[in-house]
């Protein structure tokens, strides 16, 4: 056979290979497929980063108690001065919080947060030892006189705190009355700040 001559079997099988190495598979289920295989890497990816938070907690109960003082009418040294009468509402709360990291957390400041007719009003609870003064002022609190928590401590991993915070709003019974949602903030720096609504109502005395 000359070397011009071309043996037109061979070509025939080669054309017919290049034609099935060309892909004969249905292009939607390749499409499809791709799909599939990309959103699981995505799912993946966020999955693996989501970490659970860093500390937990529950407001275990809400004691209010609504208070009219009146000033006596003198100063710390006894010179006259004019009446000055306001009203208060003390929010008790007894708290509990859970540190379910592997490091330390410094707890550094809680919040009661009201939402009145004119917005959200909120008060810094009173360290440990005002806690106490409140308590020593006005014996006659009906409220529980339980361990106070306070707005500054560390939790080591693994630990549970539990106490009770006070913080005090100048607004009416009725203003009070009249909110529309109650929640705490509990501030712990480089962390989400962890908000709580009490799961129980809210009891007044």
């Amino acid at each position: 056979m000359s070397l011009l001559q071309q043996d037109t079997s061979r070509l025939d099988d080669a054309a017919r290979g290049e034609e099935l190495t060309k892909g004969t598979g249905n292009p939607v289920l390749a499409t499809v497929f791709a799909a599939i295989v990309v959103s699981l890497a995505i799912a993946i990816y966020f999955i693996s980063g989501m970490k659970p938070p860093a500390i937990t907690g529950e407001v275990e109960q809400v004691w209010v108690h609504p208070q009219h003082t009146e000033s006596s009418g003198f100063d710390a040294n006894g010179a006259p001065m004019a009446r000055e009468d306001f009203d208060q509402v003390y929010v008790f709360a007894q708290v509990k919080l859970h540190n379910q990291s592997n490091h330390p957390l410094y707890l550094h400041s809680i919040m009661t947060n009201a939402t009145l007719d004119d917005g959200i009003h909120s008060s810094y609870v009173a360290p440990a030892g005002d806690y106490d003064r409140v308590l020593l002022a006005f014996p006659y609190l009906p409220v529980p006189h339980g361990k106070p928590l306070s707005p500054q401590l560390t939790i080591n991993p693994g630990q549970t705190v539990e106490g009770t915070v006070v913080s005090a709003f100048r607004v009416t019974k009725a203003q009070w009355d009249a909110r529309k949602s109650l929640d705490f903030t509990f501030g712990i720096p480089y962390q989400p700040s962890l908000t709580l609504a009490p799961q129980t109502a809210v009891i007044v005395r």
